[in-house]
């Protein structure tokens, strides 16, 4: 079973030379040798501590015992020294004990741990989220209880959405908030698929729970958030009494077997004690404070598991001997089968779409950081871009296992061999945070026509003077050809899209959605290809040649599917909603 390094060059080179480090608040005071420092520390701990415990936490899973949740070996010590390094607070603001460092250069860092192990990184993921709620919408008092534990990891968090009746409908959620007279709310209700609602990693974990109020409006617009901690804090952040809120079970997964994810009852003793975030009503747009950081960061765990697979299967052909090369007509001696040409195939399949992944998700993460700094055009493409980064980068990541286990052949079905793993722990991703069909709409409903094309007509105009420089390199004029193709498609796909929105035939735009997101991720990672060909070019990095032959293969092997996707796009909503189910 091949071991897992983080590839810290190629995230550097990302980091520094394709997206660039210009604009980053905190960067004036740090150069690019302190984050290749953090980058090699943050990958010993990932490849030496994390990295191990992937194989045996699948096997051994977490356990609902004695009504609290037990992890596998090695995971709470783990957790420990992850805590304990000060990694948790990498992006978090200084004055709640963080480190403030960019979100791009975080994603490096966080993409390290979710390659290791995704099961021990959900945690972390989790916490993120209700450090951005509690930071961005809770009270001075709110902040001052929890936003230092929860930013250094000593507690962590986690999100409430949904419920057994509701799925992605949260306007369906029945889970009652009762406000009581001395201002806090008593909570009860059930909610269901709680990644790490329960465990034995902290002291204290912080609930962000969905609820309403009695007489809230129905629909989106009664939901109220609430912060609902397992131990109730005192004034100075103590964990006291126990709270109305436990975990009642724990689900049995097809992947992430090690993460729990849990049945959560809340008020069998009367209700469970909450405290309002923000203004009663308003919980869906606080909501979107957590998704839209998560929503980015899942698209990162399936960059980091494609990675993890990539390794694996490129490992797995450098020693299995099989076969002959085919240019030796069976007279010579049997080979590695990465020798052989659709063994290569497959494992550059891997290797160019990560990469091109990344650096699309450290892009967007970039275009986050300096929206926070107050550029709106940064937050308009943030905005244009999650949606894309979260489901082709997860739609990515479950192909790219998958070619991981044919690489392996018989032996890749074969649990044993670990290609498996890797896939089976992908197929979440397409699901959480709003399931791939409804980031498509989230892009062409409310990035596409409510923004009237302007975020995307921007991304394109620019997407044309990467085209521009590479016609100007003569070994890149085939790459800037299908390039110019791809995002001619995605130019009439968005041109699609816009008119026949406004002639109100949403249902149509609805069909084809999904088809749409695809292209335009497609072209997206063709873009990011090009620049990073074009960096290595300009900066006379000694690997330019293996990236300008990998967005040639790129241009060859992904990009002609714009033209399919284009044409779904087109024609295919008609025989959406006539075919017979």
């Amino acid at each position: 079973m091949s071991d897992y390094r983080a590839p810290v060059d190629e995230m550097m080179f990302t980091l520094q030379h394709v997206v660039g480090f210009d604009g980053l608040p905190k960067m004036q005071e740090m150069g690019a040798d302190d984050i290749q420092l953090i980058l090699e520390s943050a990958g010993k701990l990932a490849s030496e501590v994390i990295a191990p415990l992937n194989a045996s936490g699948d096997k051994e899973t977490s356990r609902f015992e004695n009504g609290g949740v037990k992890t596998p070996k090695g995971f709470r010590d783990a957790y420990a020294q992850y805590r304990d390094g000060g990694w948790n607070g990498i992006p978090f603001d200084e004055a709640h004990g963080g480190q403030g460092l960019p979100w791009m250069v975080a994603f490096a860092v966080f993409e390290m741990w979710q390659s290791a192990n995704m099961s021990f990184g959900l945690c972390p993921l989790l916490n993120q989220a209700a450090v951005e709620a509690i930071a961005h919408h809770g009270t001075e008092e709110q902040r001052k209880i929890y936003l230092e534990k929860l930013v250094s990891g000593i507690w962590t968090g986690t999100m409430h959405l949904t419920e057994p009746h509701a799925g992605t409908d949260l306007g369906a959620i029945k889970t009652k908030a009762v406000k009581q007279k001395n201002g806090t709310y008593k909570i009860s209700g059930q909610k269901i698929f709680i990644t790490y609602g329960e465990h034995d990693f902290a002291e204290n974990i912080i609930h962000m729970v969905l609820a309403r109020a009695p007489d809230a409006p129905e629909g989106t617009k009664g939901i109220s958030m609430f912060v609902v901690p397992k131990f109730m804090p005192d004034a100075v952040g103590k964990p006291g009494a126990r709270n109305d809120v436990k975990c009642v079970s724990v689900e049995h997964k097809l992947g992430i077997h090690a993460s729990p994810t849990c049945t959560m009852q809340f008020g069998d003793a009367g209700g469970a004690t909450g405290f309002l975030i923000g203004k009663e009503n308003e919980g869906l747009k606080y909501m979107f404070t957590m998704m839209n950081n998560a929503r980015l960061s899942v698209g990162l765990q399936g960059v980091a598991v494609a990675e993890r697979a990539y390794q694996h299967a490129l490992a797995y052909a450098k020693e299995r001997i099989q076969g002959v090369k085919l240019s030796e007509k069976g007279a010579g001696e049997r080979v590695a089968i990465i020798e052989h040409p659709d063994v290569r195939r497959m494992l550059l399949s891997m290797k160019v779409r990560a990469d091109a992944a990344r650096a699309l998700t450290y892009e967007a993460a970039k275009m986050m950081d300096l929206a926070r700094a107050g550029d709106q055009k940064a937050q308009d493409r943030a905005n244009l871009l999650t949606p894309v980064v979260k489901a082709w980068c997860t739609d990515m990541a479950v192909d790219v296992t998958s070619i991981g286990v044919q690489v392996h052949g018989g032996m890749g079905f074969i649990e044993e061999t670990g290609a498996a793993q890797y896939y089976r722990d992908a197929r979440i991703l397409p699901i959480y945070e709003g399931a791939n069909g409804v980031q498509a709409l989230d892009l062409s409903m409310r990035k596409i026509i409510m923004d009237r094309g302007a975020a995307a007509g921007a991304y394109i105009e620019e997407a044309m003077q990467t085209v521009s420089s590479l016609e100007r390199q003569q070994d890149m004029k085939g790459t800037a050809a299908a390039l110019k193709e791809g995002i001619a498609c995605l130019r009439q796909a968005t041109n699609w899209v816009l008119e026949t929105g406004e002639r109100k035939n949403l249902d149509a735009v609805a069909a084809v959605n999904v088809p749409y997101l695809n292209l335009f991720g497609v072209v997206a990672g063709g873009l990011m290809c090009a620049r990073a060909a074009l960096a290595a070019w300009n900066t006379g990095a000694p690997f330019a040649e293996d990236k300008r032959h990998a967005a040639a293969f790129y241009a060859t092997h992904v990009l002609p599917h714009c033209r399919g996707y284009l044409e779904t796009v087109l024609k295919g909503s008609e025989s959406v909603g006539k075919c017979t189910l």
